[in-house]
């Protein structure tokens, strides 16, 4: 790193301090964990737009994925649910796959004027098969104490394993997707992600059984101690005494510094593979693919297979982040998974940093995602300053007082306009 880019770390830094010293460490440190999975979340859209060009519009989608690993890792089983309706809904799973099997079977096997009436045939049985399972395990399940289980749970290991199967079962859906999508034109792939996207979140939003929809999952374990317990060790009170500290904040800030020790080690892990992956011989080819398509295949590269690899890859990194989010929130909101909104603040992380530089987009996420934080105060001080000379009830001034916190909206937007304008590969280009 030049000491250019490393001037934009510690002026981030400086600022990060500010909040601190002005507003709360615990403040602080809140926004730099959200910060480092923000800078997690841009490195997988990087992976895929800055390695290999392909436009990815379904980031939630598959950050969503890893959020619902993680309940699915940690939670603790419903047993009363599994002998409800476990068995019907491991039926109606076996049911789709053998349909699917058998669909795929008979699109290799008979010859196209038989085929479509074939894949009727399977498919009709099939779904009635399938349909006949599902709905009564569903029901069944949905009905054992739905104002707090409601759904199947997990299987209780500790939630940190979910951070792997996080990023493995995002990876898996990536392949998926990625083997239909993966052939269209670059603006087609973005709607087509971007449906399959919705259609993911859709799922995690209203099967109960499974996530308990919109009702929340909550009370997730923590793979650091709660500040409850915190404030009853002697130690931790001694500490505090002696800095003049409340006990209270103190085991606030422990639990955020030990969430921010466990973020950096996964960013650090994800920043060293991704550099080695980068300055490889692969890495070289997919850069050679992204700047010139045609003249990589006419030199015998695999296009669709490698953009295939570098989309499950790219895939993988956010379903980590989903993971890691959950872990930070202790809980399942699928509701807060709003496509449009935040898919667009990601690839503003990744244009401000610079796309195909790893570094750059670590950047980005830190500062994009601590400008959204501290815009809304921000705006709020900026209208209150504006619409001084009015007075109170006044009808403008309580309109802009009511919509201050969409200043950010209107920073962002500001922001990416002025970095295309004059820093249009980033604050740290592509080297």
């Amino acid at each position: 790193m030049k000491q250019k880019d490393l001037l934009y770390f510690a002026i981030f830094l400086i600022f990060l301090i500010g909040v601190g010293w002005l507003q709360s460490w615990n403040v602080a440190f809140g926004i730099l964990n959200m910060c480092l999975i923000s800078a997690i979340m841009a490195l997988g859209v990087n992976i895929q737009w800055g390695y290999a060009g392909l436009f990815n519009a379904g980031i939630m989608g598959f950050t969503a994925l890893g959020g619902l690993s993680a309940v699915l890792v940690s939670a603790k089983p419903v047993s009363e649910a599994w002998a409800a309706g476990g068995l019907g809904i491991i039926g109606s799973l076996v049911i789709l796959g053998m349909t699917v099997s058998a669909i795929l079977y008979v699109r290799m096997k008979i010859a196209p004027p038989l085929r479509t009436w074939s894949i009727i045939v399977v498919i009709l049985p099939g779904y009635w098969l399938f349909q006949g399972f599902y709905s009564s395990a569903v029901e069944q399940i949905e009905t054992i104490n739905p104002a707090l289980t409601g759904y199947l749970g997990g299987l209780g290991l500790p939630i940190i394993t979910a951070w792997l199967i996080g990023g493995l079962v995002a990876a898996g859906g990536a392949w998926l997707i990625g083997r239909i999508s993966l052939g269209l034109r670059a603006d087609y792939l973005a709607i087509a992600t971007l449906g399959i996207s919705e259609i993911i979140i859709a799922i995690i939003k209203y099967e109960e059984w499974l996530t308990r929809g919109v009702k929340n999952v909550t009370g997730l374990p923590r793979p650091v101690p709660y500040e409850v317990n915190l404030i009853e060790t002697q130690w931790l009170v001694n500490l505090a005494e002696s800095l003049s500290a409340n006990p209270v904040a103190m085991a606030s800030l422990l639990v955020k510094f030990c969430y921010l020790m466990l973020f950096l080690g996964m960013l650090a892990i994800l920043m060293w593979l991704s550099e080695r992956a980068l300055k490889s011989p692969w890495g070289r080819m997919m850069r050679a693919i992204r700047d010139n398509r045609e003249a990589a295949s006419a030199m015998g590269k695999d296009v669709t297979g490698r953009h295939l690899q570098t989309f499950v890859l790219g895939c993988a990194v956010c379903g980590i982040a989903g993971a890691m989010l959950v872990t930070l929130d202790g809980q399942l909101v699928p509701g807060s998974y709003t496509p449009l909104r935040y898919t667009f603040l990601i690839w503003v992380m990744v244009i401000l940093g610079g796309s195909g530089n790893n570094w750059g987009s670590v950047l980005g996420g830190c500062i994009i995602w601590f400008v959204w934080i501290q815009a809304e105060p921000l705006g709020y001080a900026l209208v209150e300053a504006v619409t001084f000379p009015f007075e109170e009830g006044y009808w403008l001034k309580g309109h802009l007082i009511e919509n201050a916190a969409q200043t950010r909206l209107i920073l962002m937007g500001g922001i990416l306009l002025v970095v295309m304008r004059f820093a249009p590969k980033g604050l740290i280009p592509e080297r």
